[in-house]
């Protein structure tokens, strides 16, 4: 597994998805250059990945999504996250399975 590029910052930290939609079910796919992979199932029509990619990001961070953002990316596969009030270590353990 190639290692998660994030950094703190604003509060929190900052790091890059690649989203993967239209899967057969949501999940945390690994790392790849540096960024978290995330399957998931909505379709990347009218923000419908990107809405579901804040909810599930929420629930396995175990923070309010009012406290994640896309700050980068939003009409991309590849996107940049500010999760305010988190630490590099929770997302290293979601990257890693724990």
């Amino acid at each position: 597994m190639s290692s998660l590029n994030v950094r703190e910052e604003r509060g929190g930290i900052i790091f890059q998805v690649r989203v993967l939609p239209r899967s057969s079910k949501n999940l945390v796919a690994g790392v790849s250059g540096g960024m978290l992979k995330i399957k998931l199932t909505a379709p990347p029509v009218e923000d419908a990945a990107n809405e579901m990619l804040l909810r599930f990001l929420s629930e396995k961070l175990n923070i309010p999504k009012t406290k994640i953002s896309i700050i980068r990316g939003r009409s991309s596969r590849s996107k940049t996250i500010l999760a305010e009030g988190l630490g590099v270590a929770a997302l290293e353990e979601l990257a890693s399975g724990r």
